[in-house]
């Protein structure tokens, strides 16, 4: 199995999410969307608590600190889900 690295253009440019969906802006111009009910802690999560996002991972990663979650833009790219039993016990 190999690892892709990722490339400069993959880091995060900005992040929105809706009810629906979370999308990514990367700074090649691409947008990523995905369903909410991907990530279940996001999918949960309020409003405030999904808005209060940071860059990590140097660019190509976002945490949501209030709810301890961490995607990647490789995970987002290659379409891959929390997987089942990610979601903490509230």
């Amino acid at each position: 199995m190999t690892t892709l690295e990722p490339k400069a253009g993959e880091r995060v440019r900005d992040v929105h999410v809706t009810d629906e969906a979370i999308s990514v802006d990367l700074f090649d111009g691409r947008t990523i969307t995905v369903p909410l009910a991907w990530y279940p802690q996001l999918l949960h999560a309020t409003p405030a608590q999904r808005a209060n996002w940071r860059v990590a991972g140097a660019g190509y990663g976002i945490h949501w600190p209030d709810i301890d979650e961490d995607l990647s833009t490789q995970g987002l790219l290659q379409g891959a889900p929390a997987p089942r039993g990610a979601a903490k016990a509230a």
